[in-house]
């Protein structure tokens, strides 16, 4: 899991992976926190997507960039494109299904 600290670095990490995926959280949320292991291990599964977290209190014009407005946020990029976002309360299920399909429409 990459830790991203500013603007550039975000940027630079969608662009360098055809799928790149974006934990999005706030300190002290507990339901950022409780979300997190298990959205790691859906993710697990998907070795070709690459994984990264930002802390939206260490960086908070990221808000801005992506028009966030609760935590946690997950954006999944196919080639510096956002093609799936989930907001604050995720079914793992329905998160697992849409990644599944994101990713083997790419890889077939």
């Amino acid at each position: 899991m990459n830790y991203l600290k500013t603007e550039a670095e975000v940027d630079r990490f969608i662009q360098q992976h055809a799928l790149s995926f974006i934990y999005i959280s706030k300190e002290n949320c507990s339901v950022c926190e409780s979300l997190y292991p298990q959205i790691m291990e859906v993710l697990q599964d998907y070795e070709k997507i690459n994984t990264a977290k930002i802390v939206v209190d260490e960086l908070p014009s990221i808000a801005s960039k992506f028009e966030i407005l609760t935590a946690p946020v997950l954006l999944l990029f196919i080639e510096g494109k956002e093609y799936l976002r989930h907001a604050r309360i995720v079914p793992i299920d329905l998160f697992r299904d849409k990644i599944n399909e994101l990713y083997h429409l790419y890889y077939e």
